[in-house]
């Protein structure tokens, strides 16, 4: 099994997945830096997104969207269950899943991109103009700290199930976080711990880039 793998926070978070799963992935590099994505032979024939990160089965299928691969990976080695073994599980999961990624996830990227990485993506993607990317970035600071509230007595995202939820958000606010910290906001203290909780299991430290 192959992973088109680079930096960035989605194939950081589908290393860890497999890590916890203690599944060998075979890392393709794929230099994003230097648009590798963007070209041939991996912009059209690999993910046409042009995104990373893509996964090739032994079978030769290939799929992308880090969800996807994970649950995937879930299915072929379903212990310890990181998406859920009951239905009522599996759907607990998915709903903070696309919680996240609709409220936090995609607009903490769209706005990032259009401000701090603007110089890198302004000929590649349509971006938003920066007064509206800064005004993203406050509503999704704004769901983090409704997160921070539904924290509160929980271990995990998912109450005392450690899930693909906690992977997915933990590897995006540990990307290009300052050192030692979270790219979490100071008031957040219950996410912030949820962070450090997270930070200290094998798998976020063994799957750090470019590992």
């Amino acid at each position: 099994m192959k992973l088109y793998n680079s930096l960035g926070p989605n194939p950081h978070a589908v290393r860890m997945f497999a890590a916890e799963k203690g599944i060998t992935l075979d890392l393709v590099e794929v230099d994003v830096m230097g648009s590798e994505h963007r070209r041939t032979p991996y912009g059209d024939r690999v993910n046409v997104m042009m995104q990373t990160p893509a996964f090739e089965a032994d079978d030769g299928q290939v799929i992308c969207e880090i969800t996807a691969i994970c649950e995937y990976l879930e299915e072929i080695v379903p212990e310890p269950a990181l998406v859920g073994r009951t239905a009522g599980e599996r759907a607990e999961t998915r709903m903070w899943m696309r919680r996240i990624d609709l409220n936090i996830l995609e607009g903490r990227s769209r706005a990032g991109r259009a401000t701090m990485a603007r110089d890198f993506y302004i000929d590649k993607i349509k971006l938003l103009s920066v007064p509206a990317a800064k005004e993203l970035n406050a509503i999704v600071t704004d769901r983090v700290l409704w997160l921070d509230q539904q924290m509160a007595g929980r271990t995990y995202i998912c109450g005392d199930r450690y899930t693909l939820a906690d992977i997915v958000l933990y590897c995006f606010m540990a990307f290009r976080a300052p050192a030692g910290g979270s790219n979490l906001p100071a008031e957040a203290t219950n996410l912030r711990a949820w962070f450090e909780r997270i930070r200290e299991r094998p798998s976020a430290s063994a799957t750090a880039y470019p590992a």
